[in-house]
Parts: structure tokens; sequence; C-alpha cells
């Protein structure tokens, strides 16, 4: 039970994590950093080859999210969103992103829509928001 907890809670963390992290570049840089995420994360599965034909045609869905999240964040929130459904897929078919790891898409499932859901906030630096916060309080 623990270990099934830990199973949903570590990625949940990871994503925040992410969050975290790359709210602490400034825009624009925060939007191109993360476009190149995404696009990086398209490209993950390929070297598996799993699906064969497939992974080329879901690496190119991916990038175009990226291209078109250079200027509007929600098409990044897209890229996490399919990227979830890939890992779902690899789940199923037993072709973990880790081969090492055999719950890797599992736990990557749980990450990526954290992050989505960020980016259709428009990826909002969370730290500024804190000390927006902070300030309003004092």
């Amino acid at each position: 039970m623990l270990s099934a907890v830990a199973d949903v809670v570590a990625p949940v963390l990871v994503g925040l994590a992410y969050v975290a992290v790359v709210s602490l570049a400034a825009e624009p840089a925060r939007q191109r950093i993360n476009a190149v995420m995404v696009a990086g994360a398209g490209a993950a599965y390929l070297s598996s080859g799993a699906l064969g034909m497939a992974e080329l045609a879901f690496t190119a869905a991916v990038t175009f999210c990226a291209y078109r999240g250079l200027t509007n964040y929600a098409w990044l929130g897209v890229g996490w969103l399919l990227h979830t459904g890939w890992d779902i897929v690899h789940h199923v078919k037993g072709a973990p992103i880790i081969p090492e790891l055999a719950h890797s898409s599992f736990g990557c499932a749980i990450c990526d829509p954290v992050i989505a859901l960020w980016m259709f906030l428009g990826a909002p630096s969370v730290w500024t928001s804190l000390s927006t916060r902070r300030s309003a309080t004092t």
C-alpha cells in the first residue's frame, strides 16, 4: 500500500519540482525552456522503438506542439497531455520510458499532467506568486 502511494505521490512531487525550478527563469526564457522540454519529452521514447513508426509520428506531433508553444502556452499543455497518453500506452505495452524502472512510464503519466496544468495556466512563476501574496499580507 505504501509503495502504491509513493508511486503516485513521487511523480506529483517531481512535477511540482519542475514547476518550481523552471519558475526561476524569467520570461520569455521560461516559455522557450518549456518548449524545448516538451519537445525532448516527445522524443524520449524514440530509442525504444516499441511502437515502430508510430514513435516518429508521435515525435512529430509533439514537436509541432512545442513549436506552436513558443508563442502560446496552451500548445505546451497539449504537448504534455499527448505525452501523458503516450506514457499510458507504453506502460500498458510494457515498454517503459526508463527500461530498468518498470513503472517509469506510469510515473511519467502522473507527472506530466501536473506540468500541463501549469502550462494551461500560462506557466506563471510560483515564486512571483508567493512573494506577491507575502507582500499583500504584510
